[in-house]
């Protein structure tokens, strides 16, 4: 009789279709870049340039138009990743700040679930990689040519190592060495896949130094933006082509770590230009045109690099049978100004800033070229990984899982509105510091704490996102939008209570950058 049985749920579970079988959990490739924003990346807009290979992942996966990030800052943003928690509860409210890896991280809870876990590329957080088996990061912000480069040694300790050759293509290499010599077949995996590129100051690699030579850019519509409709911060920032942008920024100055060869491919591709440039004395409007060009051109030139070597790892991963069982996810660490109301940089609450590219590749799970336009956040990262890996969140995160959305379903109690702070100031590029809501439609900023001048600043800002979405104008004080700020108000007190920020920012700046304030600023 046993024997009948056993034979008879045999050929039942062979007579089932295969996706009865239970799968291994699947594989994540977490793709992260620096600074790249949704202007610079064609699935969202093909005006500039085309990116194949990000477009792919949005093609065969989903496109998030809505993704928020928490504080516009390199560090800051990562830090956010780690964690699934807003800056002021994970330590790290600023870049210069050294994360605390002994806390609670994704990885670590990945790890525990049986992931091996990789970390090569940018880190940019000061403290060794916890909670991966293997790391191999750039040491801080990372140059662009002849990377040194972090891993660790035999014994397991952190060790430098010289690198000749383009960051992104090194990277790039690293990637796929640990994807083919160093993971373990028999385990489920998630690597973050993480780039310097297209950070400041912009250099190209090789393959791209004369690209788009030929090519004039389109201007954006508030290049020449004049800041009066908003309060003093949009005017006493540090951060426009006109001004703010320096030699080695502009090319007229090369990099300083080149080998030979990489100098004379270099001065090859860009002395002919400078010279046209010095010949031509170029004075006002025409100056800051020529400044556009130049910077957006090897902006862009950057993102052709990162977007050719993430097409080497979708190849990768074709060619090795993991695509199926692989969520491949695209992102960067804050959105970006390629121009916008004459600015570089980020940091901001404004919109180009403060959103961020999201794509996502899950193949039999998200719908082929479907778009999400719920409000999403590099917060809900973290929870999204162990989602996808069947873990459990642990209750403090401060994020969702975007696993529903990514089956199609928004759950009834998605966030409508989002919580945003910027602690940076001073700091570089002197924006001041500022916290906020937005529900997509509507959104107030208040600024707080020490100003430009020594002093102490408190002002806000409204904007009707719908009928201004440059942001030229803020609605604080006309009495039209009266009810529309109470509204927000109050959702921003109960959004800074559920997340539980505290009344003082939790972290004073450094003491030679404080410009004689002493003391925080209660922000009530």
């Amino acid at each position: 009789m046993k024997t009948t049985a056993l034979l008879l749920t045999l050929l039942s579970s062979l007579l089932l279709p295969p996706s009865s079988f239970s799968a291994s959990p699947p594989n994540i490739v977490f793709i992260f870049t620096d600074d790249h924003c949704q202007q610079a990346l064609s699935a969202y807009d093909d005006s500039r340039i085309v990116t194949p290979h990000m477009d792919r992942i949005a093609t065969e996966g989903m496109r998030f138009d809505r993704c928020y990030v928490t504080n516009s800052i390199c560090g800051p943003s990562r830090a956010v990743i780690q964690t699934g928690k807003h800056s002021h509860l994970n330590g790290f409210i600023r870049n210069g700040n050294t994360f605390n890896g002994d806390q609670q991280t994704f990885p670590k809870l990945l790890q525990k679930a049986g992931y091996q876990t990789a970390v090569v590329g940018k880190w940019h957080l000061k403290s060794t990689p916890q909670g991966y088996d293997y790391y191999d990061v750039l040491v801080g912000q990372g140059p662009y040519y002849n990377p040194p480069m972090i891993t660790a040694d035999a014994d397991g300790n952190p060790q430098t190592l010289p690198h000749t050759g383009y960051t992104t293509d090194i990277i790039g290499d690293k990637t796929l060495d640990w994807l083919e010599n160093r993971r373990d077949p028999g385990k489920p995996f998630m690597l973050m896949f993480q780039h310097k590129a297209p950070h400041r100051n912009w250099q190209p690699g090789p393959d791209y130094l004369t690209w788009l030579d030929d090519v004039e850019i389109a201007e954006p519509e508030t290049l020449w933006d004049d800041y009066s409709g908003r309060e003093s911060p949009a005017r006493n920032q540090a951060m426009t082509i006109e001004t703010h942008m320096n030699e080695s920024d502009l090319k007229l100055k090369a990099p300083g770590n080149l080998t030979p060869g990489q100098r004379a491919a270099w001065d090859a591709a860009y002395d002919p230009k400078n010279e046209a440039f010095l010949k031509a004395n170029l004075t006002g409007k025409a100056l800051v045109k020529w400044k556009y060009q130049r910077y957006v051109k090897d902006y862009l030139r950057c993102v052709k690099s990162v977007d050719d070597n993430i097409g080497r790892v979708l190849k990768y991963l074709d060619d090795n049978g993991l695509t199926e069982n692989t969520v491949v996810m695209y992102s960067s660490d804050q959105g970006w100004y390629l121009g916008e109301h004459g600015w570089f940089d980020k940091r901001w609450m404004y919109e180009e800033s403060m959103v961020t590219p999201l794509l996502v590749r899950w193949p039999g799970v998200v719908n082929a070229g479907s778009v999400n336009d719920d409000i999403v956040s590099n917060l809900d990262f973290a929870e999204t990984f162990l989602g996808i890996a069947g873990v459990k969140v642990p209750k403090d995160m401060q994020g969702r899982s975007l696993v529903p959305l990514l089956k199609g379903k928004t759950p009834k109690n998605w966030r409508t509105s989002f919580y945003y702070h910027y602690y940076e100031f001073p700091g570089a590029h002197s924006v001041n510091r500022h916290f906020g809501v937005t529900t997509g439609k509507h959104k107030l900023i208040r600024y707080y704490g020490p100003d430009h001048g020594g002093g102490e600043i408190d002002t806000w800002e409204l904007f009707d996102l719908d009928k201004d979405p440059n942001e030229l104008k803020s609605e604080y004080r006309n009495p039209e939008y009266s009810q529309i700020r109470k509204t927000l108000e109050t959702e921003l007190a109960r959004l800074r209570k559920e997340f539980q920020v505290p009344e003082v920012d939790p972290v004073p700046p450094p003491k030679e950058k404080r410009r004689g304030n002493k003391k925080q600023t209660p922000v009530k």
